[in-house]
């Protein structure tokens, strides 16, 4: 069973039904008990850092995740702004402090030449994986302006060209993912990957 989190900023139902298409166990909880008896996680997210950590926080569910990804070894996937909460901080707000499970900060794009936000289909390029063989060439759908970097090369999945930008695409360590495009409106690619983790098979 997958844990939907559900704390306000994201597309919750999009997941939801992309799960019930793939006809993989899922729920959509802001309720930490019902929470605890999945065997994964999704933290989706649309919106501001700010916003995300401090409703977290709010509804405590920041160090209870916390405790779940870092002590019970429970997998998660980020989606989208949940991908970027992943990481130490994002420079959005003025500064956000995140949960640090990825090394690594968010930044805002910043390229005259280009639409910032960056939104639509983008190809994948992909790096060895082992254990997942991926579906290629891969389109994905983006909408973001701030990406990550100073990553681990070692936790980078996938990723994207935007101009000049190299997007992490889809990042890994351990247990936990993130994607910053939003697989479950990436066609083929994306549920390919949204059934993988589901099944424990990425």
């Amino acid at each position: 069973m997958i844990g939907i989190i559900d704390y306000g900023m994201g597309n919750l139902h999009s997941v939801k039904n992309a799960c019930d298409h793939l006809q993989i166990e899922a729920l959509i909880s802001n309720d930490k008990d019902t929470l605890a008896q999945c065997d994964r996680l999704i933290l989706p997210g649309v919106g501001a850092m700010k916003d995300c950590i401090d409703t977290l926080k709010k509804e405590d569910l920041f160090d209870w995740i916390k405790e779940q990804v870092l002590e019970h070894k429970k997998p998660i996937l980020g989606i989208c702004l949940g991908m970027q909460a992943l990481f130490e901080s994002s420079e959005e707000n003025g500064g956000v402090e995140c949960f640090g499970f990825l090394p690594g900060k968010v930044i805002l794009m910043k390229d005259e030449r280009l639409r910032i936000p960056h939104i639509g289909w983008n190809s994948l390029e992909w790096k060895p994986m082992e254990g997942y063989t991926p579906i290629e060439p891969s389109f994905v759908y983006y909408d973001h302006s701030y990406y990550g970097i100073g990553f681990d090369p070692d936790d980078l999945v996938a990723y994207s060209h935007y101009g000049d930008f190299i997007i992490p695409g889809f990042v890994k360590r351990n247990h936990i993912y993130g994607t910053q495009f939003h697989p479950e409106k990436s066609g083929e690619v994306g549920l390919s990957i949204l059934k993988a983790f589901g099944k424990g098979e990425l």
